[in-house]
């Protein structure tokens, strides 16, 4: 009996191969987009699960408030790891820091500027899993002339692994160090991210490694079995008070500390540091996605079951009038459609295949399959058994219940409950891909206001530079002259943090204001204002023609003089000092122009601009005309002076597209989604527009020889479709509205959400489903009548 249901089901495949098609290429895209976002999810949420000891290890964080909130920094300096194991003896059985480094590294007479190197204490590899290929991890790092190399640093400097240990490489042309392991290269789930591993006993003597309030370090612990986070936590208000309770109180600032679970760090919100990290919303949102597109993909896969069964109206009729009971005919049914699942399955799986690459392209990091066999094998299981039950069951248990006397006399009719379903199921399918153009639409809006909105600063034509080696440091020090000589240089200035940067905050005794301020400061030279471009409201720029500017003189923005009470020209001449950086009060000499030196998604803070000597970029405004050729000239000057390090940069426009890359991706991604779910959509469209021409041949062959027109025969066809997509947008638009009013929330600088969106996405649904419809119907009320009437 199973083999001639199967029989039954493949010659039914191929005889009706449009159907076919329809339902395998409808069916099989939207498992292939859930299979997509499932892999997304798998990675996102397996992030630093790998470690061995993870359930007991955290990053202790500190709180600092700022503009009345808390804000978490993932920052400590040396000396808490120590004191950490001292006064929690018994609770905190380990502890180990990370320092996030920089350097030039010289092997074989080839130098490497590389940017991700871990300074970090010798248990480190003991402390996490990350395996080593060759070397011991209890002892890879013990001693500090000891660099561990992932595999491919270790090909990339000598060729392959085992070339690589014993040999000697310099970091910053004077530590000398011996490599004493390979780790495999670091995985796509992990919030750390390293080429090379260093000792941090070679920096001992660092004001980070010494100092209590300078800080540079990740510190992680390792609780006991027994001990809990909140246990350790209650007593931390005690620690800080015995250890920083004075440097705090002279300072101004409150600091406390936290613990934040490892497998809880890549998506913690709003911290502050350079880990990698993920936005559990964008999970979320892509799930819903995925069930959205997925349940698309069903009903229509249930929509065109149905109809195509009803066709079958005969074939039902000879098989109960032989003896076949309702059960056999129910199976029968929900085997084909599990069949057919099972079929779109092994389809979509060739298609994520082939998509996969341009999909982790996307996305920036790589997604493997074989990773995640066994659970995509379940998935996929999942969606046979659900996607090929739910599909089948409705035709199977309806068409089952008919008489044989109509089923044979070819007049098995769903009725109005069938015709209504249907209808309710094509407002399901396009209410969902309206929603998802209205999303993508008002995203892209969004997206498209950030990236031209007006900053306040000149961000065109600008080169940024990184200070971060002494190269560069005594290159732009000693040769600025020189570069301002060149027609096409405009200015450049020296810098703590350029506009999309990172910008300090310090307290500051201020003029007639009891309580200290908290501020953002920028310690930047004398070209400033100028190379920004930004605009005085009152007062003076820094000038050499002043030279008590170095160390009396700050400038402050519009809104550092508007949170002091101030109007711009109050503010000239008032004083404020830095508790950290100045003995002595600076003179307020201008207040420039609000710019928005933070992302878009801020808003505006207060801002101090001193010229104190703390350097680490250069901003060079350029002239238009050929940027090439500046820059080439720009790189030859550097050569000039022999240095170690390559010149690094990059244009202030491109960092600020890249502080919304991953808001772009999403976009990007979520259109891609939007077009697969309305592709989808129309094929169901098209299918159940083909069968509702091939059931009403007789009716549109008499209204032809009563004597109607092309076009009205077109317009009563569509119009059966296009009722429900009407609906669909009354019910998605507002849904749209309020979602997208929520997401918008998150950026300080937003766009008001316009009606002519909804209005616009409304007619292209429309025009989709019309176009899809009218191919058939077009053809249905182009065939002659005599063929129609003599039809049935």
């Amino acid at each position: 009996m199973l083999r001639n249901y199967l029989k039954i089901a493949f010659r039914n495949l191929i005889r009706n191969k449009v159907f076919s098609i329809i339902n395998l290429l409808g069916l099989s895209t939207g498992i292939t987009v859930c299979l997509m976002i499932f892999l997304f999810i798998s990675n996102e949420f397996s992030v630093d699960n790998f470690h061995k000891n993870g359930k007991s290890i955290y990053r202790v964080m500190r709180g600092m408030d700022h503009e009345g909130k808390e804000v978490a920094v993932s920052y400590l300096s040396g000396p808490y790891a120590a004191a950490l194991l001292t006064d929690f003896k018994g609770q905190i059985t380990q502890a180990v820091r990370v320092n996030p480094t920089n350097a030039l590294i010289t092997s074989q007479n080839k130098s490497f500027h590389e940017r991700k190197i871990i300074n970090v204490d010798p248990t480190f590899f003991t402390f996490f899993s990350f395996p080593l290929l060759k070397g011991d991890p209890a002892t890879a790092l013990l001693d500090p002339a000891s660099v561990v190399l992932t595999e491919s640093t270790a090909k990339k400097y000598f060729g392959s692994v085992d070339n690589a240990m014993g040999k000697i490489i310099k970091v910053d042309k004077n530590l000398a160090v011996k490599v004493t392991g390979i780790a495999q290269d670091v995985p796509a789930n992990s919030h750390l991210d390293f080429d090379l591993v260093i000792p941090l006993e070679n920096y001992k003597d660092r004001g980070w490694m010494t100092a209590w309030i300078n800080h540079n370090l990740f510190t992680y612990v390792q609780l006991a079995p027994t001990v809990s986070e909140a246990q350790v936590e209650r007593n931390f208000p005690r620690f800080m008070d015995k250890h920083i309770g004075l440097l705090m109180k002279e300072s101004g600032f409150k600091f406390t500390l936290s613990l934040t679970p490892l497998r809880d760090i890549y998506f913690e919100e709003g911290v502050i540091d350079s880990a990698k990290h993920g936005d559990k919303r964008v999970v979320y949102i892509f799930l819903s996605i995925a069930i959205l597109i997925l349940l698309v993909a069903c009903i229509n896969f249930m929509n065109l079951s149905t109809v195509r069964a009803v066709e079958r109206s005969k074939e039902i009729g000879v098989r109960k009038v032989l003896g076949a009971v309702k059960g056999h005919l129910v199976w029968q049914f929900i085997g084909e459609s599990l069949l057919l699942t099972a079929l779109s399955c092994l389809l979509s799986i060739g298609l994520l295949a082939l998509a996969l690459p341009a999909y982790t392209q996307l996305l920036g990091y790589p997604l493997s399959i074989t990773a995640h066999v066994l659970p995509i094998v379940l998935f996929l299981l999942g969606i046979i058994a659900v996607a090929g039950f739910l599909s089948g069951s409705y035709p199977a248990f309806v068409l089952a219940a008919f008489s044989p006397i109509q089923a044979l006399k070819g007049r098995l009719r769903l009725g109005k409950g069938g015709v209504s379903l249907r209808q309710v199921l094509v407002i399901v399918q396009f209410s969902i891909s309206i929603l998802l153009m209205l999303g993508t639409a008002i995203g892209t809006q969004q997206m498209s206001y950030l990236k031209n909105k007006q900053l306040g600063y000149n961000k065109e034509q600008t080169l940024v530079v990184p200070i971060d080696n002494e190269d560069t440091y005594n290159f732009f020090v000693g040769h600025k002259p020189e570069l301002l000589a060149q027609s096409r240089i405009e200015a450049v200035s020296m810098m703590s943090g350029e506009p999309g940067g990172f910008f300090d905050g310090y307290m500051f005794d201020v003029e007639a204001h009891a309580n200290r301020w908290k501020a953002r400061t920028e310690f930047a030279d004398f070209d400033y204002v100028k190379t920004l471009g930004l605009k005085l409201v009152a007062g003076r720029d820094f000038s050499p023609a002043f030279p008590t500017d170095t160390a009396q003189a700050v400038l402050i923005n519009r809104t550092a003089a508007a949170r002091l009470g101030w109007t711009p020209e109050q503010a000239i001449g008032k004083w404020l000092r830095n508790t950290r950086h100045d003995s002595t009060r600076r003179t307020i000499i201008g207040v420039v122009e609000n710019f928005n030196f933070l992302s878009l998604k801020e808003a505006i803070e207060p801002l101090i601009i001193a010229p104190n000597d703390d350097r680490r970029v250069v901003l060079i405004k350029l002239k238009p005309g050929n940027l090439s050729a500046v820059v080439e000239t720009i790189q030859q000057l550097y050569a000039k002076t022999r240095p170690a390090y390559p010149l690094t940069y990059h244009f202030l426009d491109q960092q600020f597209d890249q502080m919304y890359q991953a808001d772009l991706r999403q976009q990007t991604i979520l259109s891609i989604f939007a077009g697969l779910a309305i592709f989808i959509a129309c094929l169901g469209l098209f299918g159940l527009a083909s069968f509702s021409a091939q059931q009403r041949t007789k009716e549109i062959g008499v209204r032809k020889t009563l004597g109607a027109s092309v076009g009205s025969i077109i317009g009563l066809l569509s119009g059966d479709f296009l009722k429900p997509v009407g609906i669909a947008i009354l019910i998605a638009s507002p849904i749209a509205w309020y979602a997208m009013n929520k997401w918008l929330q998150s950026f300080a600088y937003k766009i008001d959400i316009s009606g002519w969106v909804f209005v616009a996405a409304g007619s292209l649904a429309l025009a989709i489903a019309f176009i899809t419809v009218s191919f058939q119907s077009i053809k249905a009320a182009l065939v002659n009548p005599v063929k129609s009437l003599r039809s049935e």
